[in-house]
């Protein structure tokens, strides 16, 4: 991702919403809108940083949209802007962040800039950061007999535990020394001041 202002593909079948979406971000990114998922396939490229993607769409859907976008290996990271309420189905899914219908122009701002922001971390830091966000969508949606039933629920509690170790045993490694302050002036790619 560009240390300026990221590219935002907006992928809305609703004209009159991708316009709204585009006119609340321009002063943050570079939106760009299509209206269908073709087009998306289309006008996706190593230049766009961030996807927000709506699920339900006629013709290619976006999850079809998704699954391509992840098949190809592409760079960005994409949020789910859909009307449609999540199931345990996103467990398995190739998203980093997902709103559900209605969003405001600060929901999506703050889900432009966490983006951004988790592509300066390496794909382990990114790993969790998807799928802790996916544990506190279900936890908030689904019951707690539904999660204790679900077994993507257990699949997805097993694997951040184990990210969690791997995590924390990263970050003691960066504190060792100086690895820590050599990884923040490699994120703020300032020069080292002299001590």
């Amino acid at each position: 991702m560009s240390p300026q202002s990221p590219t935002v593909l907006i992928v809305e079948d609703e004209p009159d919403l991708a316009t709204l979406y585009a006119a609340w971000l321009e002063d943050v990114c570079e939106p760009t809108a299509v209206h269908d998922g073709s087009n998306a396939l289309e006008a996706i490229d190593e230049n766009v940083d961030i996807v927000l993607l709506d699920r339900r769409m006629p013709g290619l859907s976006g999850d079809a949209v998704l699954d391509t976008i992840r098949e190809q290996q592409l760079e960005c990271r994409v949020a789910m802007v859909t009307a449609i309420e999540p199931d345990f189905d996103i467990v398995e899914m190739g998203f980093d962040d997902y709103l559900v219908k209605p969003v405001s122009e600060d929901e999506l701002i703050e889900t432009i800039d966490r983006l951004r922001l988790r592509s300066a971390y390496d794909e382990q830091l990114q790993e969790f950061f998807a799928l802790a966000s996916k544990k506190v969508l279900l936890d908030s949606e689904k019951t707690t007999a539904e999660r204790k039933a679900s077994q993507e629920y257990a699949r997805l509690e097993d694997r951040l535990a184990v990210l969690r170790v791997q995590v924390d045993e990263t970050v003691e490694e960066l504190l060792e020394g100086d690895g820590y302050r050599q990884l923040c002036r490699e994120l703020s790619n300032e020069p080292l001041l002299e001590d």
